[in-house]
């Protein structure tokens, strides 16, 4: 009975030891005493390192018309020139790519200085559309919930803040919206706890609805067409 015991327990540690991990869909995963591995994480949100900026070597050079004021409300940005007088193609351009930035004081700089100039950028924005577009993809690419927040707001600002802006904006629905669509659904589920980050407008979900909405509204009659496109989900505010 011991032998037999012995001779059982050297064959179940053969038998273990055959058992090896092959990849799927190779021929090594059909073969005997062989464990198919998973597949891999596609990591859909896991956050990517933001390159250097050109907003931040702009910024310690001391090349923009700026500098931080403090007052009874916080913080603010105080212009040395005129915001209608600035080169809208050279300095837009810079303050969207700082929106990759979330370190202090530069990511203050860039938010706030966007928010600036289109609040009295008017007719010069229009123009100067085809350069934001890559900053704007980036900081959406980076995942950080602070930059994709940040952009989300910046994008309704931009689409309201002159005519026919919403209408440019259509053309590159294929560069922005991509990072909506893997993002679209991720909210809080706290239960029937508060969800503080809704009064704050820092909820991912409710940003990018929002966004999508504001698109629809002010993109024109192409606009509901090419969001349902690349974010399927997307349910018409307009038509329904």
């Amino acid at each position: 009975k011991q032998w037999y015991q012995r001779r059982v327990a050297i064959t179940a540690g053969i038998r273990k030891k055959k058992d090896e991990e092959a990849e799927g869909f190779t021929l090594k995963a059909g073969m005997k005493n062989t464990k198919v591995r998973g597949p891999p994480s596609a990591d859909a949100f896991k956050e990517r390192p933001a390159k250097p900026t050109s907003f931040r070597k702009f910024y310690e050079r001391g090349d923009f018309p700026i500098q931080l004021e403090h007052d009874t409300k916080g913080n603010k940005i105080a212009w040395k020139v005129e915001i209608e007088k600035l080169d809208f193609h050279h300095y837009l351009p810079l303050f969207f790519d700082g929106l990759c930035e979330v370190t202090h004081p530069y990511e203050f700089f860039s938010r706030q200085g966007v928010h600036d100039m289109l609040e009295h950028g008017s007719h010069k924005v229009l123009p100067v559309i085809p350069q934001l577009i890559i900053p704007i993809k980036n900081a959406l690419n980076t995942r950080k919930k602070s930059s994709v927040c940040t952009s989300l707001k910046i994008l309704q600002h931009l689409v309201i803040s002159a005519n026919c802006i919403g209408e440019a904006l259509v053309p590159y629905y294929r560069q922005i919206l991509p990072i909506l669509n893997i993002f679209k659904n991720k909210n809080i589920n706290k239960g029937d706890g508060i969800d503080y980050s809704q009064q704050r407008r820092e909820n991912v979900g409710d940003l990018i609805q929002e966004t999508l909405e504001a698109f629809e509204t002010h993109g024109g009659p192409d606009a509901f067409i090419n969001i349902k496109y690349m974010v399927p989900t997307y349910e018409s505010c307009v038509n329904n």
